[in-house]
């Protein structure tokens, strides 16, 4: 997302030192802390370049940072390519290859670093010199060579494809269409289309639009002083030459007249992601402003706000309920969000509408409104540790037009914020009546929930409203174990099933540039073996089980097994187990039609004999299970964990899928490719051997 959004989440630490404290009394709020902050010295060249200048010789280092100061830019049928301009850019020169370039920086024990809006460098002052001359190669010569897009596309589409599943993704994707709109470039979202489209030239185009001299701020604060700093910078950046930059001028998205509830239906989740959110009207440095931050601090910004306390410590709903309120010199946004079971998601929701309509109307306590203040009083006083931050304040001041004693006064501005500003900040900027409460989780189950909340319209991962009235019914009569049946004569039939008495399947897969290979063996009745090596040689997991017992290492090591995993892998490790699910002691029930990539599916819910849950579904006209979900517990609830299955192929009679998609977290996802399959040949019993 090209906003820049800062939330103000600060979190609270009361002290507990002393051993006499009148808890029955709010604590009394202390004087406005006196912050001296030190002024930059500042020269600008005959280019436009504005330079601040921030000394600390505290240790012999130095950074410069540059921004670019210009409006965002709509990227339409190419969205993505803005957020690849920094990686190009440090991607190889005019006179340094990409490697020459990372030695050089690394010989020095510099580091530099670029971005579609800025450039960053720092390094010993001693070596600021040769800093400079690597920063302004990057800056003034790329080369952007076409081979190394590539790479860069390939990547990003890699991440998008993660991002398919990944409900906290489509979250904000959702959140972002919607607040924005698409004809905004706040927003417009990267798609895998979108990335194909992206070229050399539009990278070159907006480099050469938009890093010109005249809307650029630098800020140079370490070991130097200004007059050093006038020489460096008139060496390296006076021949760069100033042009007139665009413009744009884009419509204000507006809330909408009433609560719009968006859903995107996850079938295999076992948690909802709800986002209330829409846009505001608060611009940098306005009065409301620090209003605001003392307002989103104490509804929730931090462990001890309302709704971290309502949601998470009174109801037990999630493990974190936030908001923030955000400022922006276009438009700023209110966001309030948390990831909840699916059983409480209305629940959660009108907890969360409880809250933004009691900051609206009732006063905040003399407490709430003090450990903001001090929350806030302290990361403030943190944040001038940093001496980049006295640069940032100074930039910042030129950029937003601020008043010069803006920042100095910030903490006293805060200090006098009441009770009554806070009421009248929410009354203006909290707005649960035009808003889109977006939630992402399983809509067979929370939809109807949801209605009493506003209209419901359902969106697909990317926001575009669709009507989901396209699926399929359920023939009358249809069963799970129908289901099941079709699935096994789509594959085989139940008599050449039964015929296999084992099978070995070997796959390859790669991961961040390394290679894997997963080897599945199984032998009749149910012993098998799963094995996970990378590179062909280095072991990095390994299940066995003996048709009595199980082994498990993780990279050499042997796991911990309990009595549940062992039953669960009597019933895993069977050639095909849906042939005898209910002489096993699982039961099945039919679920759903749910969508699974470009079809429908029929949705089975399985109960193994542990109590060991799961999914399966089955293409309502191949019959062929197309996805698995597992369902496990972890510390933090129930997780679900799913597999696709792709790209059926005929082996010895038998339709086995010989692509397997696995998400693994944030962008990553390991697509398992099978490259051989061997049914009834010989397996040694000592290949099951267990410890």
């Amino acid at each position: 997302m090209k906003k820049i959004t800062i939330y103000l989440l600060s979190l609270a630490f009361i002290s507990s030192a002393f051993a006499q404290v009148d808890r029955t009394k709010a604590p009394e709020a202390g004087p406005a802390p006196v912050i001296q902050i030190g002024k930059p010295q500042t020269f600008e060249l005959k280019n436009g370049l504005k330079v601040f200048v921030v000394e600390n010789h505290k240790i012999p280092r130095v950074a410069f940072s540059i921004v670019f100061d210009h409006e965002p830019v709509m990227e339409k049928d190419k969205a993505g390519y803005v957020d690849m301009v920094g990686d190009m850019l440090r991607r190889g020169t005019t006179t340094r290859s990409k490697e020459q370039l990372d030695q050089e920086i690394d010989f020095i024990g510099a580091s530099l670093n670029a971005g579609a809006n800025s450039v960053y460098g720092a390094s010993l002052t001693k070596h600021e010199d040769k800093l400079l001359e690597l920063m302004t190669d990057v800056m003034f010569n790329p080369v952007f060579p076409e081979e190394e897009l590539e790479k860069i596309k390939t990547q990003t589409i890699s991440g998008l494809a993660a991002d398919k599943d990944d409900p906290n993704s489509i979250s904000n994707n959702l959140a972002t269409a919607l607040t924005y709109g698409k004809d905004h470039p706040y927003g417009e979202l990267t798609t895998e289309e979108t990335v194909k489209n992206i070229s050399v030239d539009d990278i070159k185009n907006y480099y050469q639009t938009y890093f010109k001299p005249n809307i650029a701020y630098m800020a140079i604060v370490g070991d130097i002083d200004k007059k050093e700093a006038q020489k460096l910078v008139k060496k390296y950046f006076s021949k760069w030459e100033a042009a007139e930059v665009p413009k744009p001028v884009y419509e204000t998205p507006k809330a909408p007249e009433k609560t719009i509830v968006a859903i995107s239906d996850k079938p295999s989740a076992v948690q909802s992601v709800i986002d209330i959110t829409y846009p505001v009207d608060l611009k940098i440095g306005t009065p409301d402003v620090i209003n605001a931050r003392v307002l989103n601090q104490i509804l929730g910004g931090g462990f001890s706000s309302r709704l971290m306390q309502n949601l998470r410590e009174d109801k037990a709903y999630t493990y974190g309920a936030r908001s923030s309120l955000s400022s922006d010199e276009l438009v700023g946004d209110f966001s309030a969000s948390a990831s909840v079971r699916n059983d409480v998601t209305d629940s959660a929701v009108y907890q969360f509408v409880y809250e933004l309509d009691r900051i609206r109307k009732e006063n905040v306590t003399d407490e709430e409104l003090n450990q903001a203040k001090s929350s806030i009083n302290g990361s403030f006083a943190r944040s001038l540790e940093r001496p980049q931050t006295i640069a940032n304040f100074a930039i910042n001041t030129a950029r937003y037009n601020l008043p010069e004693d803006y920042y100095s006064n910030y903490l006293k501005n805060v200090q006098a914020v009441t009770a009554e500003d806070v009421k009248a900040t929410a009354q203006k900027y909290i707005l649960p009546d035009h808003a889109y409460f977006t939630v992402v989780g399983k809509a067979s189950e929370i939809a109807d929930k949801l209605k009493p909340f506003g209209e419901i319209k359902y969106y697909d991962i990317y926001g575009n409203e669709y009507t989901p009235s396209d699926a399929p019914a359920i023939p009358a009569g249809l069963t799970a174990e129908k289901v099941i049946d079709t699935y096994i004569e789509a594959i085989g039939g139940k008599d050449k099933l039964e015929s296999v008495k084992s099978i070995k399947t070997t796959s390859e897969a790669e991961i961040q540039g390394q290679k894997l290979q997963i080897t599945s063996t199984k032998k009749a009745p149910n012993k098998s073996l799963a094995l996970v090596t990378m590179g062909g040689v280095m072991e990095l997991n390994k299940r066995i089980f003996d048709g009595k017992n199980l082994s498990v290492y993780g990279q050499g090591q042997k796991m911990e097994s309990s009595a549940k995993d062992v039953q669960d892998a009597s019933i895993n490790a069977l050639i095909f187990p849906e042939l005898n699910y209910a002489r096993n002691g699982v039961t099945v029930k039919l679920g759903n039609v749910e969508k699974v990539g470009d079809s429908y599916a029929y949705a089975v819910d399985v109960v193994l004999p542990s109590g060991t849950k799961q999914t399966s579904y089955y293409d309502t006209k191949t019959g062929l299970k197309v996805r698995e979900v597992n369902y496990v517990t972890t510390p933090q609830g129930e997780v679900a964990q799913k597999v696709d299955y792709k790209d059926y192929g005929d082996e010895s009679g038998i339709l086995l899928p010989h692509t397997i998609i696995i998400p693994l977290g944030g962008p990553m996802t390991m697509e398992a490719k099978v490259i051989s399959v061997e049914v009834n040949k010989p397996v040694d019993d000592g290949l099951f051997k267990t410890e």
